[in-house]
């Protein structure tokens, strides 16, 4: 399955006005401009339980091993393309994506999911509870979430934070 996405965002002072994310293959893409209404929307899915998850590849990191997030789940589907996960989200495809605490992205992975997210009724949050800021240092990373509302965004935080079972079901 082709996964090659291009993902942008335009940021004026530090605020997101604009984003676009392509599915290369496919051409399928989703765009917002801050204040603006979009035609897609997110699941709406609150309960952690119920909802269907994509989570990054698992891997040793600084912080530890996110390895142990992947034995607790049931299911686990591994697309680890964020621009991608992010779009299915945003159009309710999935509930919710999350890297379980490598602090993969970089604020350009986030950036475009950032403003198209929340506009279709998500959330997209930092799982330590980091601001997700925009600025020029590609050092900085974070363990993104992009969930469906941000009650389930908090619960997928509080999940992987405590190494809980969360009963992940996948499409």
């Amino acid at each position: 399955m082709p996964l090659s996405c291009f993902s942008a965002a335009l940021v004026v002072d530090g605020v997101a006005q604009e984003a676009l994310s392509v599915w290369l293959e496919t051409g399928h893409a989703v765009w917002a401009r801050a204040g603006e209404p979009v035609p897609y929307r997110t699941s709406g899915c609150t309960d952690l339980g119920a909802a269907a998850v994509d989570m990054l590849r698992p891997k040793v990191h600084a912080a530890g091993d996110s390895t142990e997030a992947w034995v607790r789940v049931s299911r686990v589907r591994v697309l680890s393309t964020t621009c991608l996960e992010a779009m299915l989200v945003a159009e309710g495809s999935i509930d919710g994506f999350l890297d379980p605490g490598s602090d993969t992205h970089r604020i350009v992975d986030l950036a475009a999911a950032m403003l198209f997210v929340p506009a279709a009724g998500g959330a997209v949050i930092d799982l330590h509870g980091r601001p997700l800021e925009f600025d020029s240092d590609l050092t900085r990373r974070w363990s993104g979430i992009v969930a469906a509302t941000p009650r389930l965004a908090e619960s997928l935080a509080e999940a992987a934070l405590a190494g809980e079972d969360t009963r992940v079901l996948n499409h």
